[in-house]
């Protein structure tokens, strides 16, 4: 019978050849050379190999955690395939195909000439990409968003007039840039053209309105947006649950809202505080170079008392970075890019400068803690590491725990006494009124039919948000459904188990070993997290563990 293990090696093999891009910015070798296979049959042929993986790994016994990681993220692919998203997403920019090689590739830094020829092949086999992708999207009764259609135009218009092309960057200064810009500018930006006409003349035209955005108005959509809720969170809550949940939890902030308001603006209600956060001006950024100086003293701030709430700190650090130009019209608020295994790229928190005299000053030291420290940066920096692991224990894509993790690491900055003031402890409060009005609207377009105006007012009435970052995190939820229900779910579960830990052990809890715990497994679904923890109550009371891995939805 085959081993956990080897299941775990045979299904990141096929999880990377989903997403060789991905690999490469990983830093695992082998391929640099190639793109996805976004064709119907290449799908049908990886999704028989997964569903074959998933069986076998629910056969055994062996290392029931590992066992349950391939069965959860076998499963989870299973669904991504079934729900055809790339037939439809164009513009989101950690989703759509196109959009996401634009902003992947120039990230790329090939390490010698052999991982230098095979960017070059990569760069070649691009316009056969992107004619398979506009011939499985010309074919397709999943008609997309006309709105989302019209900004992926624009941002391909974008790319198209660079004077220097940034593909191009990761040959830069070498012996090959002559041939790759010869390549680029004959073979490959020619295809990005024929493929934006594609959208332009044959898309764009039929794309849904803004009155119908959500996957419920797609064939299979009822059926898809639950197995795809179900793969984010790894709970088995339905999209009325979490719609619910969503609606409690934003009314239980007010409440949060008024007590810290008070202190900052005096008496007044909880939206008081919030038309108060977004009304004054001296609460915006003056330009974009202010936004990256606060952040990295942030992450600077939280490096300093790491040590007294973890038992092991990454020993790289997290830098912070603009997020390129060119993405930055259709890239979300902030986002975190994994370190490269073998050190050629560190773990970067990107935060997007564009518009910045639009964007608020006081949600920016929970976004650095989210993103960089004690968040995403802690969490993946460290999984890296886990050399006793396979490795697709450490790359797991288990949603509700990475953000999960993340969203708990903004509090958890609050007991850290990391907020700088009353204001950034609202803009703490502004982050958690997000997640939560998420889980409605999310919901809201996929299940319940809602317009993508519909979603727009929730937002304006119960998340602190300037319109410049309301319209792009509904566009987000439009293209990459469920995904944006993991944060609020995982942080949920995590502050559920730590309570449920500080109660069992008493005076023997200890919060550096807690989180240790929760970070040395890497990515876990999160019932085998529940009994991960279970399992270390026992061990410190001296008693047996409850159970085994548990169950796992997907």
């Amino acid at each position: 019978m085959t081993t956990a293990r080897e299941l775990a090696d045979e299904l990141l093999t096929l999880v990377l050849d989903a997403d060789p891009v991905m690999a490469t910015l990983l830093g695992i070798p082998g391929w640099d050379h190639r793109l996805p296979d976004h064709s119907a049959e290449g799908t049908r042929v990886l999704r028989a190999r997964v569903e074959d993986v998933a069986r076998r790994a629910g056969e055994g016994a062996d290392d029931p955690v590992t066992r349950a990681v391939v069965v959860q993220q076998a499963r989870g692919l299973v669904h991504r395939l079934d729900a055809n998203l790339v037939e439809h997403t164009h513009a989101e920019g950690l989703n759509a195909p196109v959009v996401v090689l634009l902003a992947a590739l120039p990230m790329v830094r090939p390490g010698d000439d052999e991982a230098r020829r095979a960017y070059l092949t990569r760069l070649a086999a691009l316009p056969d990409h992107l004619d398979a992708l506009a011939a499985r999207q010309r074919t397709s009764d999943r008609r997309p968003v006309r709105h989302l259609v019209d900004a992926a135009v624009a941002r391909l218009d974008r790319y198209l007039a660079e004077a220097e092309d940034p593909l191009g960057t990761p040959l830069k200064g070498s012996d090959l840039a002559s041939r790759g810009a010869e390549l680029l500018a004959g073979e490959v930006r020619p295809a990005f053209a024929r493929y934006r006409d594609f959208l332009r003349t044959e898309i764009a035209g039929r794309g849904r309105g803004e009155d119908r955005p959500g996957l419920c108005w797609l064939p299979d959509g009822e059926r898809i947006y639950p197995e795809l809720v179900r793969f984010y969170t790894t709970t088995g809550h339905t999209p009325e649950e979490l719609h619910r949940i969503g609606l409690d939890l934003i009314a239980a902030l007010d409440r949060e809202y008024e007590e810290i308001g008070a202190r900052v603006f005096g008496p007044v209600t909880a939206a008081g505080v919030r038309a108060r956060l977004l009304a004054d001006p001296g609460l915006r950024w003056a330009g974009a170079d202010d936004m990256l100086v606060p952040a990295r003293e942030c992450i600077a701030r939280a490096e300093r008392v790491a040590a007294d709430w973890f038992g092991t700190v990454p020993s790289a650090r997290c830098a912070v970075e603009p997020v390129p130009e060119a993405e930055a019209p259709n890239a979300p608020l902030a986002y975190y890019m994994d370190p490269a295994m073998d050190g050629s790229r560190p773990g970067t928190y990107f935060v997007n400068t564009h518009r910045a005299h639009e964007r608020d000053r006081f949600s920016a030291e929970a976004t650095a803690f989210h993103e960089g420290v004690p968040g995403h940066h802690f969490q993946i920096a460290l999984a890296q590491r886990l050399d006793d692991l396979p490795l697709l224990r450490r790359f797991a894509s288990v949603e509700a725990y990475l953000e999960g993790w993340a969203l708990y690491a903004e509090r958890l900055a609050d007991e850290m006494g990391l907020y700088s003031d009353g204001v950034a402890r609202l803009g703490m409060l502004s982050g958690d009124s997000l997640r939560a009005a998420r889980l409605v609207v999310d919901t809201g377009l996929h299940a319940m039919g809602w317009s993508r105006q519909q979603a727009v007012d929730y937002l304006r009435a119960n998340a602190v948000m300037p319109d410049v970052d309301i319209f792009a995190e509904v566009d987000r939820y439009i293209e990459n459904p469920a995904q944006a229900l993991s944060y609020m779910v995982g942080r949920l579960e995590i502050q559920r188990l730590r309570g449920d830990a500080e109660r069992r052990l008493g005076d023997r809890f200890d919060i550096r070993a807690f989180h240790d715990l929760v970070l040395r497994g890497g990515p876990l679904p999160m019932a085998v997290l529940a009994d991960v923890v279970d399992g270390w109550c026992a061990s410190v009371l001296g008693v047996g563990p409850v159970g085994g891995a548990g169950p796992v939805e997907g």
